[in-house]
């Protein structure tokens, strides 16, 4: 008798050999049937610290705690067959000292089962990075604009557009790409700089807001499925309006419940009648 042997996932050095290859196909993912939809379709889900905003009506991603960004890891890894997942760090898990971000990124791993952790900065990450990855935990670099410093940005907006800025972005993501991260997100950055960046870096860059010639693409898959609509950002393409489809649904439904349409006798439970017993 033959045995179908268990499917493996893809792993982050995978992902990062995917250099030059066809497209790396990127998602967020929450909950575990959104990742089971997605999984077939992905080659990397990024449990996005988005979950903040998208789930939980936060303003920005700074209030995810650690131990939120745990339970939505667990929950997609519960989805997942094929996929790579990386889950992001939270802000303030990782910036204090390299030994801190060791503890909460090992957190992470063990308690989630997820492959590798995501954390935001520049040169101001790479020894972190190192610590990290020379310690056995893979990490996923982000670079340009980082939600995570949005109060200190300015808000949320491009970069790149200013010389000084578009230095400071090659400085980042060369510094990223050199330190052991598998790959990077390139975020909210210039079309030609994200262009070039993907071309000089040795590791693939994923683009979010940047440009076709990266390596890879990632989306807030709400955001692509029309469902979060708070506001949408230029660089979403919506490829569905599940959100009006939703609204659309309940609405319908209401109006059933109210002029008693539903629950319909094929909805209910009818009463079994048993046989008497023999006397």
């Amino acid at each position: 008798m033959s045995i179908t042997p268990k499917q493996k996932r893809l792993t982050p050095v995978r992902i990062g050999g995917m250099k030059g290859e066809i497209p790396i196909v990127c998602l967020t993912a929450y909950t575990t049937p959104m990742a089971r939809l997605l999984d077939e379709h992905c080659d990397l889900l990024l449990v996005g610290d988005s979950v903040g905003m998208v789930l939980y009506g936060m303003d920005t991603t700074t209030s995810v705690t650690l131990e939120i960004m745990i339970a939505h890891g667990r929950a997609v890894m519960r989805g997942v067959r094929n996929a790579c997942v990386v889950v992001d760090m939270p802000f303030g898990t990782y910036q204090v000292s390299k030994e801190d971000a060791f503890r909460n990124a090992a957190r992470i791993l063990q308690e989630t089962g997820c492959d590798a952790v995501k954390l935001e900065g520049g040169t101001e990450m790479v020894e972190t990075i190192a610590f990290l990855t020379a310690r056995g935990i893979p990490v996923l670099g982000h670079i340009g604009l980082m939600p995570q410093q949005v109060h200190t940005a300015g808000g949320f907006r491009s970069v790149g557009h200013s010389e000084e800025e578009a230095a400071k972005v090659r400085r980042d993501a060369h510094a990223i790409g050199e330190s052991g991260a598998f790959a990077v997100v390139v975020e909210g950055t210039v079309e030609l700089l994200a262009r070039e960046l993907t071309g000089a870096l040795r590791v693939p860059t994923i683009g979010i807001g940047a440009s076709p010639a990266c390596d890879g693409q990632i989306l807030v898959s709400d955001d692509m499925l029309g469902i979060f609509s708070e506001f949408t950002p230029r660089f979403v393409k919506r490829y569905a309006e599940l959100g009006t489809q939703v609204s659309a649904a309940s609405a319908e439904y209401a109006a059933d419940v109210r002029s008693r349409r539903f629950p319909a006798n094929e909805h209910t439970f009818r009463q079994r009648i048993s046989k008497a017993s023999p006397t």
